[in-house]
């Protein structure tokens, strides 16, 4: 199931496999079915937006391997208006931190799970979703993070 939100970086689906949270894309939903849990991502998304939000809580299920889900489980981590880096990240799971940033990289649930608040050591680099760089530089802005772009 899924669900669509017109976000300020543009059209967003989140989807649901049972109990949980299992993907956000930039596409349009579509018709898409409503569910309560569905419902309350879009409601957590508008407050995040409107600046009201600093943590989704939702349940996810990161689908991939166990690696993967501990790099999503330390960008949980990071704090709203921080940032990490991926050698921070990688030092902290005892792997390199190119390793760090695939598994960023192919995080299933960007936003919700912040991907965007990992920087290079020599600070910003790419962001997978729609628009990019450009993308991760306002949700930063947005997390009032600006001053940590440099």
């Amino acid at each position: 199931m899924r669900a669509g939100f017109a976000s300020p970086v543009g059209p967003l689906t989140v989807w649901q496999e049972g109990e949980a949270i299992t993907k956000l894309d930039w596409s349009p939903a579509g018709g898409a079915a409503m569910t309560p849990l569905l419902s309350d991502a879009v409601a957590q998304l508008e407050a995040y937006f409107a600046g009201q939000l600093e943590r989704f809580k939702l349940p996810f299920n990161v689908k991939g391997t166990q690696f993967q889900q501990d790099v999503c489980a330390a960008m949980l981590a990071i704090p709203f208006g921080y940032t990490r880096t991926y050698g921070e990240i990688a030092t902290e799971l005892g792997v390199p931190a190119q390793a760090v940033g695939q598994a960023c990289g192919a995080n299933p649930i960007p936003i919700m799970i912040p991907c965007h608040r990992v920087m290079g050591a020599k600070g910003l680099t790419g962001f997978s979703g729609k628009g990019g760089v450009e993308t991760k530089v306002t949700l930063l802005r947005l997390e009032g993070a600006a001053g940590l772009l440099i």
